[in-house]
């Protein structure tokens, strides 16, 4: 009698504009890709190899993710970049604005035939974060390293943070998307929100819930690795979806 209707997190423009996205992923990738995609969690299962920092577990790391996420090993090679900013700006193959507090970056060098997935050194104490970036950085392999996205479209970088969601390593996409850290220093005692990647938090939600909804699964065990916000959103997302599907049937 007094029923209430589920509201999307999200406005209808952004609702479009993650379900073209998977379209335009099916279309890129196929969508088998996306429907066979193990669901990447932050676990030991996933992620055997002990990770000390040193460059040889980053590479081994980037390995695994690479695996996941169907990139030949042989199509890249890591890099990892000096702390200080400056340092690693002076170090990296081209100059640019853009490197400014990135937390990775994708270089494709055509007369070496070279693709250099690039990490900050900083980001080596945080393994999750780190995972987070080399999917990030390798999905630019498969898109614009495969000539399947245009780098100078207007939403590269989001289309390429869905894609990680599409292509089942949207766990640690959502994991790293805000990051809440306690500190402290001497006697003093404080606490940090450090936000990375390119979607907000109710169009992560929303993508993983169309994620799910296309696969078929209805309460996917993996959303238990989201955080709060994002699967709160996911859950209500996933209400809306199941409505809507059902008015159609």
């Amino acid at each position: 009698m007094f029923g209430f209707s589920t509201k999307l997190p999200i406005t209808d423009e952004d609702r479009v504009w993650v379900d073209d996205g998977f379209v335009r992923l099916a279309r890129m990738l196929g969508r088998e890709r996306m429907l066979n995609a193990e669901v990447v969690l932050p676990e030991e299962r996933f992620f055997p190899d002990v990770f000390d920092g040193s460059k040889a577990s980053v590479t081994a790391m980037a390995a695994r993710i690479a695996a996941y996420l169907g990139v030949p090993s042989s199509a890249f090679s890591i890099e990892i970049f000096a702390e200080d900013e400056e340092a690693w700006r002076q170090t990296i193959p081209e100059r640019s604005e853009k490197t400014k507090d990135a937390a990775g970056l994708y270089f494709h060098e055509p007369e070496a035939g070279r693709h250099i997935v690039g990490v900050h050194a900083k980001h080596l104490k945080d393994p999750l974060l780190l995972a987070a970036t080399i999917a990030h950085e390798l999905v630019h392999v498969l898109l614009l390293g495969g000539g399947l996205l245009d780098r100078e479209s207007e939403d590269m970088e989001p289309i390429t943070d869905l894609a990680t969601v599409f292509l089942g390593f949207g766990v640690f996409t959502s994991q790293a998307s805000f990051q809440f850290k306690q500190w402290t220093e001497g006697n003093m005692q404080g606490w940090s929100v450090q936000k990375i990647g390119y979607l907000p938090e109710r169009i992560l939600g929303y993508a993983l819930a169309r994620f799910a909804h296309e696969r078929g699964e209805n309460k996917p065990p993996w959303s238990r690795a989201l955080p709060t916000n994002i699967r709160d959103y996911c859950a209500t997302s996933a209400k809306w979806l199941r409505r809507e599907h059902a008015k159609v049937s």
